[in-house]
């Protein structure tokens, strides 16, 4: 018996070529709602008010369109900032900064915290999804925070470190308060602040801790 769905209307009635983000939009929502083990390709193709047929004509199936979906979602986000750091004209600093900004605005997201939930609650049932994320989403992103870390090192304007060390240290602190400031009631730390004076204080933070000492000069907007 497939999930009880009460959108019984198609959300979406467009063109056949716009058929695969709106297969994406759909899935995206289903797997926040109900999990990756739970959602069904019928609740999905329900959703976008299409056949299950239709879907098979763009995905071969479930795995195949969670991977989708993440790319549609987080890679694409990515590959934004990839641009931006392929396109910098600015100092070190700055680039990151604005990255730090972006990527808070997305970590902030209805799009984000679905996901979020799925890696952290189911991708260990999927070992083939597990290993896809790792090297798409994680590796990747990694790579990008750390290029941009490794640029300021070069310069002088971050102190010797480890790159690779020091773009964990930045992922894990903006996701973690993106979320708090979602829920503000269970936590008093942040239940006063406004989303951008979070922000300001997360970036003054990491700045600080990368910069030679005597000269860390707080968040600079982008």
């Amino acid at each position: 018996m497939g999930i009880q769905d009460t959108h019984n209307e198609p959300r979406w009635r467009r063109l056949p070529e716009e058929r695969p983000r709106q297969i994406l939009q759909a899935a995206r929502e289903v797997f926040g709602e109900h999990g990756l083990a739970a959602s069904r390709l019928d609740d999905i193709a329900r959703r976008a008010g299409l056949s299950k047929g239709t879907i098979y004509l763009y995905f071969s199936n479930k795995e195949e369109l969670f991977r989708e979906v993440v790319r549609y979602t987080i890679v694409s986000q990515i590959e934004e900032g990839e641009r931006l750091y392929n396109a910098r004209t600015s100092s070190a600093t700055e680039t990151l900064t604005q990255f730090m900004r972006q990527y808070w605005t997305f970590v902030r997201s209805p799009e984000f915290a679905p996901i979020f939930r799925l890696i952290h609650a189911e991708i260990h049932n999927f070992p083939d999804l597990a290993r896809f994320y790792g090297e798409e989403v994680v590796a990747r992103g990694q790579r990008l925070i750390s290029g941009m870390i490794a640029r300021g090192v070069e310069t002088g304007e971050f102190r010797p470190l480890d790159p690779d060390v020091a773009a964990r240290m930045l992922t894990a602190p903006f996701v973690m308060h993106g979320l708090w400031c979602t829920h503000r009631e269970c936590f008093a730390s942040v239940a006063a602040k406004t989303d951008e004076q979070v922000l300001d204080e997360l970036i003054q933070f990491y700045l600080y801790a990368i910069q030679p000492r005597g000269r860390a000069n707080g968040s600079q907007r982008a």
